[in-house]
């Protein structure tokens, strides 16, 4: 993997912001891409710079930045190749004004930088898909994961009804993030306990998506996946509307996020910490150790 040293500093692009990354976040998206699993749909150009999620400090702007952005502000979001920026896994990344917003105050980098996908991949789900509303109940698969616990805190500030599936040693973890019904997976048949749920949050696919069915509504229930493409056949079986959703990270989606945690005191779980020069192994460690939470890089 190559780590950009080259952005020059004196000078960004005038779209663009030139940013001192503090801490990166790493995602199960980043081993895929380092692997070549998603070329298809993210071809790079090599040498390339790995790495989507940060937060950091402003360093310079280009002429054409939004005035509410200034130099030496604390900020967060993506710096990813795919859409416009050199790459998070640096001590410095361009980014875009739009992939970007100013850091939650009550966030320290590290927590921050965790944050940005995970978060706005919450948000949409649950807010924007799902609306979830006071006193509905939802199911959220892998609610020790990297979504899961925000996905969490976020349905309950809602008022709703919170069920997950964790593993055994779990189980504290998102009791102690307001979770109502917990569910070992590895014990439990979760639709053997709850039905007539209103929607259904899935970051686990395959088998785990198909039963979620039997605990919805029918004819109103929804299930929304990050990971599967609705099933007329099984949609229609069980009356229930299905959404597949890719993460879109934009300056809007970000301040809606820093505005809920900051007033709401908001967890971020960090699982464990890497030095930039250790991305390699932060990478692995994503991908083979199944992370009760967060993984970061400290620039």
């Amino acid at each position: 993997m190559e780590v950009n040293n080259t952005i020059s500093i004196s000078n960004p692009p005038q779209e663009k912001i030139l940013v001192n990354i503090k801490a990166s976040g790493v995602n199960p998206v980043d081993w895929k891409i380092r692997e070549g699993h998603l070329q298809q749909v993210f071809p790079l150009q090599f040498p390339s710079t790995l790495g989507m999620d940060f937060s950091g400090v402003i360093k310079q702007l280009g002429e054409n930045v939004p005035s509410d952005l200034k130099q030496g502000d604390e900020v967060y979001g993506q710096a990813s190749v795919f859409s416009g920026g050199s790459g998070a896994f640096a001590e410095l990344a361009l980014t875009n004004p739009d992939s970007i917003a100013h850091k939650p105050k009550t966030l320290n980098h590290l927590e921050a930088a965790a944050l940005p996908l995970v978060g706005v991949t919450a948000w949409q789900a649950i807010v924007e898909f799902i609306g979830l509303s006071k006193s509905q109940k939802i199911l959220i698969h892998g609610g020790a994961g990297g979504i899961g616990p925000i996905a969490i805190q976020l349905a309950k500030h809602l008022g709703a009804y919170v069920a997950t599936t964790v593993s055994t040693n779990d189980k504290r973890l998102v009791q102690e993030l307001g979770a109502d019904k917990v569910i070992d997976y590895k014990t439990e048949n979760f639709e053997d306990i709850i039905d007539d749920y209103d929607a259904a949050f899935d970051t686990v696919g395959g088998d785990t998506y198909k039963r979620s069915f039997k605990v919805l509504k029918k004819g109103s229930g929804i299930i929304v996946s990050m990971l599967e493409q609705p099933n007329s056949e099984i949609m229609n079986q069980y009356g229930i509307k299905a959404v597949f959703f890719f993460t879109q990270v934009n300056r809007h989606r970000l301040d809606k996020l820093t505005e809920w945690v900051d007033q709401n005191n908001i967890k971020v779980n960090l699982d464990k910490t890497f030095s930039l020069d250790e991305a390699a192994k932060a990478l692995d460690y994503q991908k083979d150790a199944h992370p009760k939470g967060k993984i970061v890089l400290t620039i």
